[in-house]
């Protein structure tokens, strides 16, 4: 099917750089920003709690399954093969279409104004609120060219060979972990409330969501509840997201057939016991109400303040520009081998699955950087965001049934490694992303037809330029 050998690109990563793009990839902004959301729908400090369990619980699962399905096909493009494998080249082209259109793009966009917004906490001339020039309603900010500059400067590097990419990544994956469990532990040690924990855990239990005409936490239960649940699950699942982008690069890991399940299972969990232990944090130092309404949503900083006192904004911006730059980096390394398996099935440009002295893809690269700097400029990064987390669990769930396909339709293919509790777990996933992305249809439908529509604006690009671009 390849006009171009697998054994081109280089074998340079291991089990740690691959548990470390698993980290790098998922820990961005959001465990600093989204637990006060999750707080204005579930309104108590158990239900907080359980939101990011749950989520932690999901994504294990999810990753655990995958590990099947990166055995059977250690192959550059990852979750892309799976759905070509298990189901046709329409299924897996509306993937990659999705992903390079605003998934993986979108996430790099956002994820670099990011960067750029903390930076300012610092250094404000890179402000958003730094206008430099306008025309119409266009408007150009500092903030937007900082972002542009660290896609444009990060893809730079990762063009020049994977090995490159990797020691970044690990770095400053290793820099996060330890800032976040440091300033996890300070918080427990050093600044815990006993006022503050035990007022948070007075009616722990009781769901209740804010109520702007009622100016309070109203108790919520039924069809309320449910649709609670599944509105404050889309940003602890965005913050939870990008753990697959470590099958993208299977084709540079050694041992695939091993070394991707592992990443896969350490990487997620990780992740999970980081904004697990992180939320109890700041709980125990930040009363519930301070996190539902910290300005801006920035619970971390209103945590850290408490911790270091007036530094401790700048303390926490520097955190998140250590956070966002390696996680953007993990994004813009891993993304383009989805593009170069596409192109060389004949469903992408045929230039992106071409590699370059450096044996990487360096074309799709510096494609996925014009697009990513592209929605930078256009600030609606996080709408597309939004209205793709729909899309996203719909195509891991029509991954993991792929495992069920996968043993009907392949079963001579070796599976040196058997998802964990199949058929069970596999199931309680599919349901679970099911009963997620039906709510968001019932009660929250800004979030979900967009991403469809979306995703079926490949289905004409498919049909009508799918041979013509390659």
């Amino acid at each position: 099917m390849t006009n171009q050998p697998e054994v081109q690109m280089k074998k340079e990563l291991g089990l740690l750089d691959g548990t470390m793009l698993v980290v790098g990839s998922m820990i961005g902004s959001g465990i600093f920003i989204v637990s006060a959301d999750i707080v204005r729908y579930v309104g108590s400090a158990g239900w907080l709690l359980i939101i990011w369990l749950l989520t932690g619980l999901v994504t294990l699962t999810a990753a655990l399954s995958y590990g099947e399905l990166s055995a059977m096909f250690p192959n550059a493009g990852g979750q892309y093969v799976y759905l070509r494998e298990a189901y046709n080249r329409l299924v897996a082209f509306l993937y990659g279409w999705a992903l390079f259109a605003v998934i993986q793009t979108g996430t790099i966009a956002a994820v670099g104004v990011a960067f750029a917004k903390f930076a300012a906490y610092l250094f404000p001339v890179v402000s958003d609120e730094h206008i430099l020039w306008q025309q119409g309603v266009f408007q150009l900010n500092a903030a937007q060219l900082l972002a542009i500059a660290v896609i444009v400067v990060l893809t730079w590097f990762n063009t020049r060979g994977v090995k490159n990419g990797k020691i970044l990544q690990t770095v400053f994956t290793i820099v996060k972990i330890l800032s976040l469990g440091g300033l996890t532990v300070l918080g427990l040690v050093t600044a815990f409330h006993t006022e503050v924990w035990n007022l948070n855990w007075t009616d722990a239990w009781t769901p209740k969501s804010w109520s702007a005409q009622e100016h309070a936490f109203i108790p919520i239960g039924g069809a309320a509840l449910f649709a609670a649940l599944v509105s404050a699950m889309v940003g602890s699942l965005f913050s939870s997201d990008a753990w697959n982008n470590v099958t993208f690069i299977a084709g540079e890991i050694r041992k695939p057939e091993r070394n991707i399940g592992l990443s896969l299972f350490l990487g997620t969990l990780i992740v999970t016991l980081i904004y697990v232990s992180t939320n109890v944090m700041y709980l125990a130092t930040t009363t519930i109400h301070d996190i539902a309404f910290a300005p801006a949503d920035r619970v971390a900083v209103v945590a850290s303040q408490t911790i270091f006192g007036d530094i401790g904004a700048k303390i926490i911006a520097i955190m998140i520009m250590v956070s966002t730059f390696g996680c953007d980096n993990g994004l813009i390394l891993s993304g383009a081998r989805v593009y170069y398996t596409m192109a060389n099935d004949g469903l992408f440009f045929k230039r992106a699955g071409m590699l370059n002295s450096f044996k990487v893809p360096s074309w799709g690269l510096w494609a996925q950087c014009i697009w990513a700097s592209a929605l930078c400029l256009t600030g609606k990064y996080g709408d597309l965001l939004n209205y793709i987390i729909f899309v996203v669990l719909i195509f891991y769930a029509l991954t993991i049934i792929g495992i069920f396909i996968l043993r009907k339709k392949r079963p001579d293919i070796p599976r040196p490694y058997k998802a964990f509790g199949y058929p069970v777990l596999p199931i309680l996933y599919v349901l679970a992303a099911l009963t997620i992305c039906i709510g968001l249809l019932i009660y929250q439908p800004t979030f979900t037809w967009p991403g469809l529509l979306i995703v079926l604006i490949g289905v004409p690009i498919y049909y009508c330029f799918g041979k013509k671009i390659a």
